[in-house]
């Protein structure tokens, strides 16, 4: 049932007790008969539907117990009963609906992103067309900071630099060569260059991200209210009783006050107000949980995949090391290549600046500078003639050896780094390597983890083995998954929720390659501190503060607010049971059980408000 109807079912049902009230303290005890009568069969109606479409689906839910005391307090005309009854049931639903809160699954952004337009060479002009036109060997042009519109390979006139990490979550960008492979989603991050259409554009990689975040969401099964799971116990349970109760006394009253006082408040109301307050509480330390489900996921999680980049790492190159090779200091060799790299546009240019500017080094403007998108920038500072880029830029102005020089360093740690090489008035003086370093929040996660309750953690990466690997040691990880796309992400995903001692599964990512296995999992939480994404609009929780720590604190609040439902709801049965008994030997009518089992809603609410703390 929407909120908005159970909102004004609340506010008639509250409207109505108040002028039967009023009209029996007049009096006039028929009319305010009739008011509470009318109110109830109001609540009953979608109540009846409801509880129809659920037996259809072969469900049996708490609301059924709610069904038969308020159609038999019609029945019985223990109507006052019956409105006390509707207010507990249209409020507990209009709560519970609050809790749950909107946990849609849209793919506005990963849709808004998706190319709609592309740049295709017709004879000597070039006219823009809709993706949908483009076919196998069109020739595309690709614009300075587009979104590549189809899947193609580089045909020139020299590399392309792509930045992918729309779709591998990768930071750094690439060069491709002449005849190299570029996917759709993926941005031009270096100067315009052609494209040869290999697929159409429905049949390109980010259409297949759109599709897999579309199935894993319809393959995740539907949040089951934890009231329901208790009914199915509970409701054979009351029905025993009330039977047993009328064929003892030969009166149905009883029977009904037994249903009244067994009508589920405590189910009703103790969930969603303990996932409420852990929701308030979550969103206080910048953690946007989307609904009760997703508490209640978190409480319940046994395993932790982390994705790498963006996540456990900054998502953005910086510098690691400068490592000199003629012997020159490694703050002098690093402020000449930063003032340089002050007039590149290029990522690791503007990264390279940065780093250096952290550092307190003075930058100096350069003069006479000629740069190759993609491959190198040459200039003078200082007086000094100066080279940076990459080693076949280097060598192409006649640094020999700088292409050894860059191998050498791929045999070390400092494998899977980006190195940028800097000559110094004809000498190679040595080489920067950047790297996307580990967020200092991250080191020591899974152990974090572990302590909050989670059994397992696990890195699940698009990136090399060997850059997965380290950071999953630094990580804390038990497992390291590399070289992941989307589709692999949902395999590890699914593997492991068939594992059941690793069950429920949360997903930690940020990026678009990560969206589908965030709708796959149990529960999605994506890194939202740099805005809106398809991940944000994917995951179940967003946390909004440039934090992966918080994760941890979610799965607490999750474990600490489900530890605070489960106690109101075996307290608040507890009372209900033994009432039933109280009721079932007549010494509990049906109107003064309705007010007792507000008594046991107030003490519920009491308790459930401490997921607050």
């Amino acid at each position: 049932m929407p909120r908005r109807n159970d909102i004004v079912l609340a506010a008639i049902v509250v409207a109505a007790l108040g002028a039967g009230l009023g009209l029996w303290a007049a009096g006039q005890r028929g009319a305010a008969d009739v008011v509470w009568a009318v109110a109830t069969a109001i609540v009953l109606v979608p109540l009846v539907l409801g509880v129809l479409r659920s037996l259809l689906r072969g469900d049996v839910g708490v609301d059924a117990i709610a069904l038969v005391a308020i159609a038999g307090s019609l029945v019985l005309g223990e109507y006052l009963a019956g409105a006390i009854i509707a207010l507990m049931l249209s409020g507990g639903n209009a709560l519970e609906d609050y809790a749950q809160g909107r946990a849609g699954r849209e793919l506005r952004s990963l849709i808004d992103r998706a190319p709609r337009l592309g740049h295709r060479r017709e004879a000597d002009r070039i006219v823009e067309v809709p993706v949908a036109e483009l076919a196998r060997g069109d020739v595309l042009v690709v614009r300075a900071g587009e979104v590549v519109p189809a899947d193609g390979t580089v045909a020139g006139p020299g590399e392309a630099v792509i930045d992918t990490s729309a779709l591998t979550g990768e930071p750094l960008p690439v060069a491709v060569a002449p005849g190299g492979d570029v996917l759709s989603g993926t941005a031009n991050a270096g100067e315009a260059f052609d494209l040869v259409v290999s697929r159409p554009a429905e049949e390109s990689a980010y259409a297949g991200v759109v599709r897999l975040v579309r199935e894993a969401a319809g393959q995740r099964a539907p949040f089951v209210r934890m009231a329901d799971r208790y009914a199915i116990v509970f409701l054979p349970v009351t029905a025993l009783i009330a039977g047993v109760a009328w064929a003892a006394s030969g009166d149905p009253v009883r029977a009904l006050a037994v249903f009244v006082v067994a009508t589920p408040c405590p189910l009703i109301l103790a969930a969603p107000i303990a996932f409420v307050a852990g929701l308030s509480r979550s969103a206080r330390m910048g953690i946007i949980v989307k609904g009760g489900g997703a508490i209640e996921g978190l409480g319940e999680a046994r395993t932790v995949l982390l994705d790498k980049t963006g996540t456990v790492t900054a998502g953005e190159p910086g510098i690691a090391r400068v490592v000199p090779l003629d012997g020159s200091r490694p703050d002098e060799l690093l402020r000449l290549a930063a003032s340089l790299d002050q007039l590149s546009a290029h990522v690791l240019a503007e990264a390279l600046v940065h780093g250096a500017e952290e550092r307190g080094l003075a930058l100096s403007p350069p003069n006479g500078t000629s740069e190759e998108p993609g491959r190198g920038i040459a200039g003078k500072v200082d007086g000094h003639d100066v080279v940076v880029g990459s080693s076949g830029w280097l060598e192409d102005h006649g640094y020999r050896g700088a292409r050894a020089a860059s191998r050498r360093l791929d045999d070390g740690a400092e494998v899977g780094q980006a190195k940028v090489l800097v000559g110094i008035d004809g000498s190679l003086a040595g080489v920067i390597l950047m790297a996307d370093h580990v967020r200092p929040d991250a080191h020591g996660l899974a152990q974090s983890l572990r302590g909050a309750g989670i059994r397992h953690v696990a890195l699940v990466s698009g990136d090399r083995r060997e850059i997965a690997e380290e950071v999953g040691a630094l990580v804390g990880a038990d497992v390291v998954y590399a070289e992941q796309h989307p589709a692999d992400k949902l395999d590890v995903v699914r593997a492991i929720r068939a594992q059941e001692h690793l069950r429920q599964v949360v997903m930690v990512g940020d990026g678009i390659n990560d969206a589908p296995a965030l709708a796959l999992a149990d529960v999605g939480i994506a890194m939202g501190a740099q805005g809106a994404t398809v991940s944000s609009e994917t995951a179940d929780v967003v946390i909004v503060v440039d934090r992966v720590d918080r994760v941890v604190d979610a799965v607490r609040i999750g474990r600490r607010s489900l530890a605070i439902a489960r106690q109101s709801v075996v307290a608040g049965l507890a009372l209900s049971v033994g009432a039933m008994f109280v009721a079932a030997f007549g010494y509990l009518p049906p109107v003064a059980g309705a007010l007792f089992q507000e008594v046991i809603d107030v003490a519920v609410i009491l308790n459930a408000l401490r997921a607050l703390r």
